[in-house]
């Protein structure tokens, strides 16, 4: 009907504007890259006291043959799961990971010459009819989370993924093309990881490059993000601050509750009403993220 398709028409040409000004704002710089420490036209490390304040506190985000983790870091991650196995287990577990898949960070630093663009997008229910699929393909790196499906949502998320955020209870097969970047919990993580590459019947095959994020970086977000609120970080708030360290510039979408404060996914049908964030400090979180937005740090669309 004429309602519906001037409906349509209105969000394509705002789609449009927002790909154009997308565009505009990351290849501007191009002239001036030797003015910045990245090719952006503004670049997220460039000094402010409040985030760089943020950023030396953390540690090197993902474990690696040199970037063991620390027992009194293992104390803390132990207090969040009820996996009782000691620190000795833990490292003997890490070895065996190393032994099959070779380190790997997946990102590069900031240069002068590059322009890393990072759409960090969630699942949240405010992603329903955003026509935000061709904006978020448009990035670089693409990082999704947990079990977010493209198929059927490409009109509001996309179809591109290069790093995918996930632990065992929200794994999903992955393409070759696509870092795995795991999110260990407890030690069972991590044998789960083990088991995905190893045996032949498992729920989730493991065929693609790995990265594991340090419980180190998961205390540090904890500790100096949050103040120590909630009982640990969500998978979302997480990826996010990693973000800012894989990429120069960041875009997050499918953050937060939809228009009816519910907090649910964009691929579930909502059954029940008012859902809130369990263990985490979802409206802490999200504060952060808005003040990230507010001092020009990322880019936060918010869904229609």
């Amino acid at each position: 009907d004429i309602v519906g398709a001037c409906f349509t028409l209105v969000r394509e040409i705002t789609l449009t504007h927002t790909y154009l000004y997308m565009y505009t704002y990351t290849h501007h710089s191009f002239f001036y890259r030797n003015t910045s420490l990245c090719a952006c036209d503004k670049c997220l490390m460039e000094y402010d006291p409040w985030l760089s304040e943020l950023m030396e506190a953390s540690p090197e985000p993902f474990l690696s043959v040199t970037n063991y983790m620390s027992e009194d870091i293992f104390n803390w991650w132990k207090r969040i799961q009820r996996d009782k196995r000691n620190y000795t287990f833990y490292n003997k577990t890490v070895d065996k990971i190393f032994h099959i898949f070779p380190p790997n960070v997946g990102f590069t630093r900031p240069s002068p010459d590059l322009c890393r663009t990072c759409a960090v997008v969630g699942n949240s229910g405010n992603l329903m009819g955003s026509f935000y699929g061709p904006l978020i393909d448009f990035h670089d790196i693409v990082i999704r989370m947990n079990r977010g499906p493209t198929k059927g949502f490409e009109r509001d998320v996309g179809t591109k993924t290069t790093h995918h955020v996930m632990y065992p209870h929200s794994s999903t097969n992955l393409d070759n093309t696509t870092y795995l970047v795991l999110f260990p919990f407890k030690t069972y993580d991590l044998e789960w990881l083990i088991q995905s590459f190893t045996q032949r019947y498992v729920l989730c095959k493991v065929n693609t490059s790995v990265m594991i994020l340090s419980p180190a970086f998961m205390k540090y977000v904890h500790h100096v993000w949050l103040k120590r609120k909630g009982k640990y970080p969500s998978t979302g708030f997480m990826t996010l601050i990693l973000s800012l360290h894989m990429c120069d510039e960041v875009s997050v979408f499918g953050f937060g509750a939809d228009r009816n404060r519910n907090w649910n996914h964009y691929y579930e049908k909502l059954k029940v009403k008012r859902l809130r964030t369990g263990h985490h400090a979802g409206n802490e979180e999200y504060k952060l993220i808005e003040e990230l937005y507010k001092k020009e740090k990322i880019l936060f669309f918010r869904g229609w």
